[in-house]
């Protein structure tokens, strides 16, 4: 299985690929910089320079409704951020 989950595309993400060429995506939580780095030069075929990794931890909600303390829970994942080298094309036309 790979890696890479899925691309992030936000507004955020969307203007520091544009400004500074660096690519966000949701990884798998037990992959460390060496396996995404490796996962993205060969899915995309770039070259990629530095891996920043980060966890969102689960959050815990509740709210208070007419039917009484509802809660639930949003799932944590991991988010990776690859800057390419200079000179490497926008690779989001592939996906």
């Amino acid at each position: 299985m790979s890696i890479l989950i899925k691309p992030i595309i936000t507004e955020k993400a969307t203007n520091a690929s544009e400004r500074f060429s660096r690519y966000t995506f949701v990884v798998k939580k037990d992959a460390n910089k060496i396996q995404i780095k490796d996962a993205v030069e060969a899915t995309y075929g770039v070259t990629v320079e530095s891996v920043r990794t980060l966890n969102h931890p689960a959050l815990r909600k509740t709210k208070y409704t007419k039917k009484g303390l509802v809660s639930g829970l949003t799932s944590g994942y991991k988010k990776a951020v690859v800057k390419l080298a200079e000179g490497e094309i926008d690779f989001y036309n592939n996906l």
